[in-house]
């Protein structure tokens, strides 16, 4: 058996040892698996939605919020409605369209923090039944995290002005103390870097620049935190390509994709990705627009951004990359963001909110969309939440090129395709030089003895598997082919 390799499109085509496609597909050990459909999972907010977050209350129970331009959300699992929980005012908010709202959890609190435009917002779980601004005169942020007992905000504005390279965190496990000097609250400028792109909170602060990366570690007083530039030969351009799991973070530099481990990057896309990204896929003129996200349930790092097939500028592509594995795959799934979240709990009576009938129903009753508290893997398009829990996206992957035997024209008489569940439909692509535009010739599905019949005549082939319906896993194919003489 032919197994399908790892995806590497920077790669020549001929003699590629992996495949040169790998679209709509989740790389795996032998193959690749199915991409769940994006469906809609919530009705609509008033405005295009700019981030979701999920938080758990005490008692276990989950509360789904979102965000839009004007207004914050709860997610309500009875109705499916975006209940408006916004502070008071109209509108509430007024994010530009360059700006995000960002969620972090401190506590039973959760904070969200929507640009220099805006005020930081809070929410205490269990009591409140919306947001308001967060006390203590916090400065206004891009970026907010949540560092050991400290809430951290960067890119901020004091009140005199956007300074992209300041760092600010509250007092010791107290959100609403922000005077510098009082309760080990205080800033940190950072101005040979550029600005400030990206933070990740946890055990440090994973401070991401421009031109440099930044460690915050907690010494205590006086000096409270120690800032090491750990990464000065690259930073990060796109502040929505950051991503982490735990204290992994990965990000996107001028010269591709890298994982950061809280000492130096590593490069993960370098010969493999970063050419057909940066150089034939990606439309920089929307870069603001990428988000990006983690699924650690299948260990999977995933940027959502606009393509030059874009003709709305509409985020339309996924790059997925499996970090256990090393390997990279492609989607084509419309989208105005990706994010993970947690379900909050439906009963049988929630469900008729959902659907008046079963068959309808976006995914199958055993399916984690109706558990409460159980990991989805999401995000939304236009005004709505959806979830990755459709029937499986149609797929298609193609191998690398050959020639079955030097100088020889070659014929292709058989392929044994193998796979679980769906159908599949192969073909067959044809060069006789490297400089000619290849040529499929389609040979339908599989008969009944498992194989598809070809007469695919040339001096280089390749195969392409087109699988669809309910499938599961696409493992490779056997070609069958004998040389037919020179010409």
């Amino acid at each position: 058996m032919i197994q399908f390799g790892e995806w590497l499109p920077d790669q020549p085509d001929y003699s590629n040892t992996g495949v040169t496609e790998a679209t709509n597909v989740i790389p795996a050990a032998s193959g690749y698996r199915s991409l769940p459909g994006f469906v809609e999972y919530s009705n609509a907010a008033s405005n295009t939605i700019l981030n979701i977050f999920a938080a758990k209350q005490n008692d276990g129970s989950v509360k789904l919020f979102a965000g839009d331009s004007a207004k914050l959300y709860s997610f309500n699992a009875g109705t499916s409605n975006l209940d408006d929980i916004s502070k008071a005012g109209t509108p509430a908010y007024d994010l530009d369209s360059a700006e995000r709202w960002r969620f972090v959890q401190f506590g039973d609190t959760v904070i969200a923090s929507g640009g220099i435009g805006e005020e930081l917002q809070k929410f205490q779980l269990g009591t409140d039944t919306a947001f308001s601004d967060l006390t203590g005169t916090p400065p206004k942020a891009d970026f907010i995290a949540v560092v050991r007992d400290f809430v951290w905000v960067a890119n901020i504005d004091t009140g005199s002005g956007r300074v992209p390279y300041k760092a600010y965190w509250s007092g010791f496990n107290d959100p609403t103390s922000w005077t510098a000097g009082t309760d080990q609250s205080d800033f940190q400028e950072i101005p040979d870097a550029g600005a400030i792109t990206g933070m990740v909170g946890g055990e440090y602060c994973t401070i991401l620049m421009e031109r440099a990366i930044v460690r915050a570690t907690y010494t205590g007083p006086p000096l409270i935190w120690q800032f090491d530039k750990v990464e000065t030969a690259r930073g990060c351009q796109v502040p929505g390509s950051v991503c982490n799991i735990g204290h992994m973070v990965f990000y996107l530099s001028d010269d591709g994709f890298y994982m950061f481990d809280g000492s130096r990057s590593q490069p993960i896309g370098a010969e493999k990705i970063n050419r057909f990204f940066l150089e034939e896929d990606f439309n920089i003129s929307f870069k603001d627009k990428m988000t990006s996200t983690v699924d650690p349930q299948n260990q999977l790092a995933v940027w959502s951004y606009v393509s030059n097939s874009s003709i709305d500028g509409t985020p339309d592509r996924l790059l997925i990359y499996n970090y256990a594995l090393g390997r990279w795959s492609l989607a084509n799934v419309k989208n105005d963001l990706i994010a993970p979240f947690f379900t909050p709990g439906y009963t049988l009576e929630d469900l008729d909110n959902l659907s008046t009938s079963i068959d309808a129903l976006p995914a199958s009753l055993d399916s984690a969309l109706y558990k409460g508290g159980q990991f989805l893997f999401g995000g939304a398009l236009g005004a709505n939440i959806h979830a990755f829990s459709g029937d499986p996206l149609a797929a298609t992957i193609v191998t690398g090129e050959t020639g079955l035997a030097m100088g020889n024209h070659n014929i292709i008489t058989r392929i044994y395709p193998y796979h679980e569940g769906g159908s599949v439909e192969l073909f067959v692509g044809l060069r006789g030089t490297h400089t000619d535009i290849v040529s499929y010739t389609a040979g339908g599905t599989t008969n009944a003895a498992g194989f598809v019949p070809f007469r695919a005549q040339d001096r280089y082939h390749r195969a392409k598997m087109y699988i669809s319906g309910n499938w599961t896993y696409a493992q490779g194919m056997d070609i069958e082919a004998r040389k037919v003489g020179r010409r």
